[in-house]
């Protein structure tokens, strides 16, 4: 007789799904072919239920998918709590116009987002100070991170030890380019992940790619990483230019000032953000993110 049990999906690979169990055990299943007709594909981070075929081969069969609390396009995953996004503070220097890209994705999603800036080791304290005092004027919550030096730029608590305070009892998704230490990390939060790591191209300054896809990494109890191939561009093309401001949080608050309703913040004149802009209250560095945004999206061909 069969054994029904409720697992997680942690890895999808040709066609088989590893199915995570509360007693620590993984086991190899294929989904039923009912999905295929429904035209439902198991993703990574779906609960389901598992019929055990064989409790010492450790295989079985997808019989159900669970309902899900959210599903991600990219990266594809479901029952997200929140995601990670990683960039190091150097080697290879951060691309903020992607870190962008990937907060504005996120958010369309619902998704909160962390941001982790990791190789602190590498820069002045004054740099990476800077750096997370913007983006947390923008309303995220940033970690300065080393897995070389453990000492936190801002308190005594390491930026690993933050993190994983950040992640305990939570599905959590960790991306950023390929060479930032997202491996380095995963392995300082868990040692027993044992996640493979890359190195630096010297030529190209940037990381060989680790992560061939998607998957789930059990760290503790209800605590869940998702590893995900690195990435070097990511497109925001699924949403009008008018609507972009509306993901700089920042603006917000100086917007009630400009002259006209719905300005965009780019040729309008006694424009409250272009002001605060020149007061140095909104960060260049993010302005000129945004413009360079908006005028992608302003001239991308519809059809």
């Amino acid at each position: 007789m069969q054994v029904n049990v409720n697992g997680k999906i942690i890895k999808g690979v040709g066609g088989f799904y590893y199915i995570h169990l509360p007693d620590n055990r993984i086991f190899e299943c294929k989904a039923k072919g009912v999905f295929r007709n429904q035209n439902i594909k198991p993703t990574v981070g779906d609960n389901v239920l598992m019929n055990i075929i064989d409790e010492q081969a450790l295989t079985g069969n997808i019989s159900d998918i669970l309902p899900r609390e959210n599903s991600l396009i990219r990266p594809m995953v479901s029952n997200v709590d929140q995601a990670v996004i990683i960039f190091a503070l150097s080697d290879p220097k951060p691309n903020f116009n992607l870190l962008d890209r990937f907060l504005i994705m996120m958010d369309r999603q619902d998704v909160k987002t962390i941001i982790c800036f990791n190789k602190a080791d590498l820069v002045p304290y004054e740099e990476a100070d800077k750096l997370k005092s913007i983006y947390e004027a923008c309303g995220y919550d940033v970690i300065i991170t080393s897995t070389y030096s453990r000492e936190s730029l801002d308190s005594k608590e390491s930026g690993v030890e933050a993190l994983q305070t950040l992640i305990k009892g939570k599905t959590t998704v960790f991306a950023g380019p390929s060479g930032v230490g997202k491996s380095s990390l995963l392995n300082a939060l868990n040692p027993n992940a044992n996640v493979q790591t890359g190195s630096i191209s010297e030529k190209i300054k940037r990381g060989k790619h680790t992560t061939r896809h998607s998957e789930l990494i059990w760290v503790g109890e209800e605590t869940y990483i998702m590893d995900t191939p690195g990435f070097s561009s990511l497109f925001v093309d699924e949403m009008e230019c008018e609507d972009l401001k509306d993901y700089y949080y920042e603006f917000v608050k100086h917007q009630e000032s400009c002259r006209f309703n719905g300005c965009v913040h780019i040729n309008e004149p006694n424009c409250g953000v272009k002001k605060a802009l020149e007061e140095g209250t909104i960060s260049k560095l993010r302005y000129d993110n945004y413009k360079q945004l908006y005028e992608e999206l302003k001239n991308k061909k519809k059809w």
